[in-house]
């Protein structure tokens, strides 16, 4: 069978170019061995239910493992207990008789007696406990319980007296037999299942897994991943790619998100072949079609970004925080105990660097930065100035940046001349994003340098058919900084070989001289545009 890369459920080694997931494998096992319960708990999409496709493999000669999915269940089966006891047991005894889970050793009575549950309309959760207590009892190997999607629970009452009933056990298991291992996997940890409760049901939220082990495995993409991934493609394909610098590059705009990671693969392997200018498979896999791919990524709607902004959305105060993050360049420390860095975290939107929290990567970030834009645009006169001579800037194809920057500073001081400095210092970069954003929409895209991005300075990298800008957008704080800010741009030209940069000064001193220059630096040409 032909393998190929996947976003689209779980991987398998024989079918999809994935990664190696022994290592993980082996530290999970370590938790299962020493018998403990935990919760999975990942963003949407990030390889939640292929670790636990591979984790039942893994165990299976040790272990009988009972894999079940909460997401199987109808929401009718969270109507009253009696309903979930019934296809639980209906769940357990299906999985124990599928050939293909390869599960033997349970007591042929113990599996007639679920079998019986499974019909008895007046089964409740504690006949249900007894049942599977002792199935685990009289079971060859010791069992394991994974529950995945446990958080698509639909009626949560019903939902947290099982979680009860489960966490009542498992602190019994020395006197009372039961799963040898308890293994959940979902969006929503514990301490944030609140989050989904009806607000009838908050006050009966008693923290029933709050004696769950740590899961402190990480399930991102290394770069030495990704190179492990790419290196069996190139020996089914051949196409000469640079491993190394490949995966490097996709990490730079992942940060190893496992979704992001195979879909850029993917649209590599499938989308960009063909397109102009890259028939060859050398070109494919090369900076430029990386570019390419994530153009059409950022452009598309798939379901990991349609949850995105649903998210933000029901979220203000997240919301809040992001847009003062990547707009406003705010810093926050990395406090998991503050709301709305804990709820960023949980979805996979926010991460830590040096104490700080940041958007977890250079996709995520340019899609809400362009949401965030994108609420905007019919109002706003940066976005409707750039629409109308959009023209002016290209030329045989190629983004005149010298133009857009000269334009820019023309329209910046015709429309906000007047407008207070508070409120040009606050807005300067996002007005001037959304000047960029027609301008390259369709056929560039743009990124923000994170580490550069705060209060007086941010670094915009552009771009255009292959074709790369950087600007580095600041606050003019004197000719000392400035100094610094153009020798900061020159390591960016240098890093990527680049000839010619652009500075855009946001100056509030009275006695400014707004205008351009070009000036020559070690060698560079940056050209500076002052407002």
């Amino acid at each position: 069978m032909k393998k190929c890369f996947n976003v689209n459920g779980p991987c398998y080694s024989d079918e999809n170019y994935m990664v190696n997931l022994d290592e993980r494998m082996i530290r999970i096992k370590e938790l299962v061995d020493k018998q403990k319960y935990f919760v999975i708990n990942r963003a949407r999409q990030y390889g939640k239910t292929t670790t636990l496709w591979a984790l039942r493999q893994y165990l299976k000669e040790e272990y009988n493992v009972l894999s079940t999915n909460f997401q199987r269940m109808s929401s009718a089966v969270f109507y009253d207990e009696h309903t979930f006891s019934r296809e639980f047991a209906n769940m357990i005894v299906r999985i124990i008789k599928n050939k293909n889970q390869e599960i033997s050793g349970f007591a042929k009575e113990d599996i007639q007696a679920l079998e019986k549950a499974a019909a008895d309309h007046r089964i409740n959760m504690a006949d249900l406990f007894y049942l599977l207590s002792n199935l685990c009892e009289t079971s060859r190997k010791p069992v394991v319980l994974i529950i995945d999607e446990v958080d698509s629970a639909s009626n949560n009452q019903v939902f947290l007296d099982f979680l009860g009933l489960l966490r009542g056990y498992y602190l019994e298991r020395k006197q009372t037999a039961i799963f040898h291992s308890v293994i959940l996997a979902g969006v929503y940890d514990i301490k944030n299942l609140k989050q989904k409760l009806r607000p009838d049901e908050v006050q009966r939220y008693n923290s029933p897994w709050n004696i769950a082990a740590d899961f402190d495995i990480d399930m991102s993409f290394s770069v030495k991943d990704i190179e492990g991934m790419l290196s069996e493609y190139e020996k089914d394909h051949q196409t000469g790619m640079n491993i190394e610098r490949m995966s490097e590059a996709i990490y730079d705009y992942t940060s190893g998100y496992p979704y992001l990671v195979s879909r850029i693969c993917l649209l590599l392997d499938e989308q960009i072949a063909g397109k102009a200018g890259f028939e060859s498979t050398k070109y494919i896999w090369s900076d430029a079609g990386i570019a390419e791919a994530v153009k059409i990524l950022l452009n598309e709607s798939n379901t990991l970004f349609d949850d995105m902004r649903k998210q933000i959305a029901g979220y203000p105060q997240l919301k809040k925080m992001l847009y003062a993050i990547l707009f406003y360049g705010q810093s926050f420390a990395y406090n998991p105990d503050n709301y709305a860095i804990d709820i960023g975290r949980m979805f996979g939107f926010l991460g830590e660097c040096n104490g700080q929290a940041v958007v977890a990567n250079r996709v995520f970030e340019t899609r809400i930065y362009n949401l965030f834009l994108s609420e905007e645009l019919l109002d706003n006169k940066s976005y409707i100035a750039a629409s109308e001579i959009k023209n002016q800037f290209i030329r045989e194809g190629y983004l005149n940046m010298d133009v857009v920057m000269a334009k820019f500073m023309q329209h910046f001081t015709e429309v906000y001349a007047d407008s207070s400095d508070t409120f040009k210092e606050e807005n300067g970069r996002r007005l001037f994003l959304l000047y960029l954003k027609p301008i390259i929409n369709g056929k560039g895209n743009y990124y923000i340098e994170a580490q550069t991005r705060n209060q007086r300075r941010t670094d915009v990298v552009i771009d255009y058919l292959g074709q790369q800008h950087v600007v580095e957008m600041k606050i003019w704080r004197g000719e000392e900084y400035n100094r610094r800010g153009e020798e900061q741009l020159f390591d960016y030209l240098e890093y990527y070989h680049l000839d010619k940069g652009y500075l855009l000064s946001f100056n509030f001193n009275k006695k400014k001289q707004a205008g351009i220059k070009e000036i020559n630096h070690k060698g560079k040409r940056i050209l500076e545009v002052v407002v």
